[in-house]
């Protein structure tokens, strides 16, 4: 079980400005021996145990963009101040003024231990740009120049884990609602697309019922590999929610999913969610 609340990304955001639903988008690809995925609606905080699950117990937060705290100038306060005032401890890297000029990279890198990462990313603020890495435990500073070496020098969606060989995973946030993950573990996919049809199930909920938060199950694993088995890109939006009961279309996509896409009307499957008992099911059309 995990809990939703109205603060998650789907409830949160909209597209265009007729604001409509955001719909729940997902493609996944291999690539030099680690998994890119590409997501849409999620904050990092509602994934992050996911993501971390065979991850380092070091990470690395190599690029943090926020307009939650700003000083008396506007300007953004450092990640240093911002890790305080979130009560983390961790270690600050500063890389200097070269940072501003490099595509991903914050002039300070915070290096903490995962466990801090659900405090760091608390539902009380919101990164506009994020960008997190693991690594492992006593990582000199010159590894850490290394490390925004490779990440300052990507190119577009480049994976950076063939070129960061104890790395695990990496994430890359924007608008606190888009993702690309890369990750070394075969089961982040799945495992991924479950959470998302869950936190997507719980935004239904919210709404429907008027209440700030709510507890649902997560599918179990055979129903999104059965869906990254069919095919790799995916859409889902709500079908319908009343009461205990959330029912998600799913169609499959030819690319990965673009701002403007819609779900079509007729959709391949309906995964419901019977909260009453605890189940997920999936039927197809």
């Amino acid at each position: 079980m995990i809990q939703v609340d109205s603060s998650g990304a789907f409830s949160t955001n909209c597209v265009g400005v007729k604001c409509l639903p955001f719909p729940l988008s997902f493609s996944v690809g291999e690539a030099d021996g680690s998994w890119m995925i590409s997501a849409a609606a999620a904050r990092a905080g509602e994934l992050i145990d996911v993501l971390t699950r065979t991850a380092n117990d070091t990470v690395v937060v190599v690029n943090l963009g926020t307009n939650s705290f700003l000083d008396e100038d506007d300007r953004q306060w450092r990640p240093s101040l911002i890790a305080a005032e979130q009560g983390v401890d961790c270690t600050v890297h500063r890389l200097g003024a070269w940072a501003r000029v490099s595509i991903g990279l914050s002039e300070e890198f915070l290096v903490m231990d995962r466990s801090s990462l659900p405090r760091f990313l608390g539902a009380t603020w919101s990164p506009y740009e994020l960008a997190l890495v693991d690594v492992p435990s006593g990582t000199t500073p010159a590894q850490l120049d290394e490390l925004a070496l490779v990440i300052g020098t990507a190119f577009g969606n480049e994976p950076v884990l063939p070129h960061l060989a104890e790395s695990r995973f990496s994430l890359s946030g924007h608008d606190d609602c888009y993702l690309l993950v890369e990750s070394r573990d075969a089961a982040v996919p799945a495992s991924l697309l479950g959470r998302m049809l869950a936190l997507l199930a719980g935004s239904a909920l919210i709404e429907a019922g008027g209440v700030p938060s709510v507890r649902v199950p997560e599918p179990e694993n055979a129903l999104p590999e059965r869906l990254l088995g069919e095919n790799p890109h995916w859409i889902g939006n709500v079908g319908t929610a009343s009461g205990d009961m959330v029912t998600v279309k799913l169609s499959p996509l030819s690319q990965r999913w673009h701002l403007g896409v819609m779900p079509p009307e007729r959709a391949r499957y309906t995964a419901t969610l019977d909260l009453a008992n605890g189940r997920w099911d999936l039927g197809s059309h």
